[in-house]
């Protein structure tokens, strides 16, 4: 079983930045799609960004377009969030998973982690 590990988080400013790193168990990160999502208190966990298995590929929540970029690192094992300008409403849970089908579905595969606490507050 594939398992993913999200770290990076933490309490940043508005305006401020923060990278997310999800780290993949296996050496299989290459074969999979991989997406952020997020919770926010009392809300339901929502898709953020996902990029393609050979990154040829991404995709953005409208509310993160021009201020977040995702990219990966296959040879690490590894799939990056870069938040830049984060707004207090980025506050949240972070998670990655695999993801399946069209990446603007964003359709969840597989367990999920811990996730990652951003908090964005002055």
């Amino acid at each position: 079983q594939v398992h993913l590990v999200e770290s990076g988080g933490g309490l940043v400013q508005p305006g401020g930045s923060l990278r997310l790193s999800c780290a993949i168990s296996e050496n299989t990160l290459s074969y999979y799609a991989i997406g952020w999502f997020r919770q926010a208190p009392g809300k339901e966990r929502e898709g953020v960004s996902c990029i393609s298995s050979s990154s040829d590929s991404t995709w953005y929540a409208d509310s993160v377009k021009g201020r977040f970029t995702i990219s990966r690192d296959n040879g690490w094992n590894t799939v990056y969030l870069q938040m830049n300008n984060l707004k207090p409403e980025d506050t949240g849970v972070y998670y990655c998973s695999l993801v399946v089908g069209r990446l603007m579905d964003m359709v969840p595969a597989g367990s999920w982690g811990q996730g990652t606490q951003v908090t964005v507050s002055a």
